[in-house]
């Protein structure tokens, strides 16, 4: 089945930067239009120390978003949960939990910048361990009971309404391997199918049931919907281009099927990872299989407001509801197939 979800980073190097205030209002009003059209999930990602206003708060914005909808997914992918206090954070999620009743998922990731870690003087050597010892402390925490931490009696309240949903996000075997060890689902960066196999095999040979797998999926990993795929990437192709740049300068993962190397527009084009499609075009793709998610992400490096809504209308007003019609459709005498 074709996944319809949307993005938010609030990243806006340059101008964009004096735009922020209005991208916020954005994203709360576009959430309530994707709930209103179907949209499967909203994603909303955690980075700091940066200088381009990269969302720090996915948790705020995660309450925000549950306030103003009441059945879309959300997820916060990903959760840098070696940045918090552990107590804290079981707090939050907690209340988040009944606020949106139980509509938010986290993906917790490791970090992959030390300038992160050095913000808010947590530990860069021992990260591995400690993000372990945090998932455990979490876990603890939502079964509502007190125990020891760090040398103290401790309780968390209020519990969740049902334990949160966690996926562990990492792109290596030791994230496979840990995923399994605390029991979580796991979300590889890279579509690398040995990453799932181990991860299972992991979990079989704990005693336990693997959890879900998330691989990426094969096509461009952000996609946008224009009548004139020309004119939009001419309007707007500088700020996908201030976006992969500012993911190139932080890492170097070339096994990530978001990452774009390019330095200029035209390359980023011919390269694919971002795409801009006819409305009839991502709908053959859609249904072909071609492309399994559509992966929206309306304030790409502070994408203005007109572009932004232009995208999104088609994708959900058109792209959307042909999709869905043409896989509930009788085909050649059959009475239904597959969804897409």
């Amino acid at each position: 089945m074709t996944a319809f979800v949307t993005r938010y980073d609030f990243r806006a190097p340059g101008e964009a930067l004096g735009r922020q205030h209005e991208m916020f209002e954005r994203c709360l009003d576009q959430a309530v239009y994707l709930e209103e059209h179907g949209q499967d999930a909203i994603v909303l990602s955690e980075h700091h120390a940066t200088t381009d206003g990269y969302l720090p708060s996915p948790l705020v914005v995660a309450a925000a978003v549950a306030a103003r909808t009441s059945t879309v997914s959300i997820s916060v992918a990903a959760l840098l949960a070696n940045l918090y206090d552990p107590l804290r954070l079981a707090e939050d999620i907690a209340v988040l939990d009944h606020l949106s009743n139980g509509r938010v998922t986290y993906t917790i990731g490791l970090g992959y910048r030390p300038e992160e870690y050095a913000m808010f003087g947590a530990a860069w050597d021992s990260r591995g361990c400690d993000l372990e010892e945090t998932i455990q402390v979490l876990q603890q925490a939502w079964a509502g009971e007190e125990f020891d931490f760090r040398g103290r009696r401790v309780r968390v309240l209020p519990t969740p309404q049902r334990p949160p949903v966690l996926f562990y996000g990492g792109g290596s075997p030791a994230a496979a391997r840990r995923a399994a060890r605390l029991g979580l689902h796991f979300q590889p960066q890279a579509a690398d199918p040995s990453l799932k196999e181990l991860y299972q095999a992991e979990c079989r040979a704990l005693g336990r049931e693997p959890g879900f797998v998330l691989l990426p999926t094969a096509g461009p990993a952000t996609v946008f919907c224009s009548e004139d795929p020309d004119r939009f990437w001419a309007e707007n192709g500088e700020y996908f281009l201030a976006e992969a740049r500012g993911y190139n300068a932080w890492h170097n993962d070339n096994t990530s099927l978001v990452r774009d190397p390019s330095e200029s527009v035209g390359a980023m084009r011919e390269r694919g990872t971002y795409a801009v499609e006819t409305p009839d075009d991502l709908i053959a793709k859609c249904l072909s299989r071609e492309l399994r998610v559509v992966s929206s992400h309306p304030l790409c490096g502070g994408l203005p407001a007109e572009a932004s809504w232009e995208s999104l209308r088609l994708v959900c007003e058109t792209v959307m509801p042909a999709v869905r019609a043409a896989r509930r459709a009788p085909v050649e005498g059959m009475t239904g197939i597959e969804p897409a």
